[in-house]
């Protein structure tokens, strides 16, 4: 008969241990999603207003909705030519994109791969053109407008945005992290520079490039100021121009007001959500916080 001491038994299941930073990151949880929530509440806000009728806002604001409707968004589509407006705004946001994308990368490259005299001091002054406001620059470009009779055309809405001093410092921080080695291979192969440019760095850097498209896009398509200015013809009107319309003298239809906010902010949602993991690696490297 077998010893029952000597048999093996199997090994106790070790205690489970509460970490005990557990406390502290539970709070860092709850402080998160309140934030997100705190940040999401004028988005639902926007929304619910869009579809509640003009007798239910005059209580106040609220979030619950008794009778959804969709018709804030017919009046819209009556009172505005928004096909035409969203048109334009999304026509001059894209040519603004590709614009800026073409010439600061470009520029990018020759500030941090070429060697040139004066290089340092040129790309200082660019910096330096990141200090003055838009506001400063409205009446030059303005009376510049008028005097090559560039007015109330696409061009003077385009042309401001062709070049952005922000995109040309983000893409150099991004090319300045790409190693130098790959151009020298790339030369020994006989590659110039227009090669090395379109098939190594570009390839290297698209998630600055990305981060570069969304800033540019947004800009362009919530800029009011410029637009204001410039354009005069309502079958040119982009849509802050369009939504400023919407506001009375004396009273102001929010909810249709609203449901203008929630078709300017689609597609700037849409663009950030496919580019976020491009914009969050683009930051990273490119070394800003």
């Amino acid at each position: 008969m077998a010893d029952l001491s000597t048999v093996s038994r199997p090994p106790a299941a070790p205690a489970t241990r509460v970490p005990r930073n557990a406390p502290r990151r539970t709070m860092l949880y709850l402080g998160v999603i309140a934030g997100g929530l705190v940040m999401l509440f004028p988005f639902l806000w926007t929304v619910v207003t869009s579809i509640t009728t003009d007798g239910n806002l005059s209580g106040g604001p609220t979030l619950i909705v008794e009778d959804p409707t969709l018709d804030a968004y017919r009046t819209l589509f009556e009172a505005l030519p928004m096909w035409r407006i969203v048109a334009n705004s999304f026509g001059v946001a894209v040519a603004a994109t590709v614009f800026q994308l073409i010439t600061g990368s470009m520029a990018a490259y020759g500030f941090a791969r070429l060697q040139f005299r004066g290089k340092n001091i040129i790309f200082a002054l660019y910096l330096a053109t990141l200090m003055v406001p838009m506001q400063v620059l409205v009446v030059p470009l303005f009376i510049q407008m008028t005097r090559f009779n560039l007015n109330d055309t696409y061009f003077a809405l385009l042309a401001p945005s062709v070049a952005s001093a922000f995109g040309i410092f983000l893409l150099k921080q991004a090319m300045e992290s790409v190693p130098r080695e790959l151009d020298e291979a790339a030369t020994i192969d006989g590659a110039n520079h227009l090669r090395i440019y379109a098939t190594i760095i570009l390839p290297l850097v698209r998630p600055a490039l990305a981060t570069l498209a969304v800033f540019a896009f947004m800009s362009s398509w919530n800029s009011f100021l410029w637009p204001l200015v410039v354009i005069r013809s309502p079958e040119l009107m982009t849509l802050p121009l369009g939504l400023a319309t919407l506001h009375g003298q004396f009273t102001t239809a929010w909810n249709v007001v609203m449901a203008g906010s929630v078709i300017s902010i689609l597609p700037i949602a849409v663009v950030y959500l496919f580019a976020q993991r491009h914009i969050i690696a683009g930051m990273a490297h490119s070394g800003l916080k």
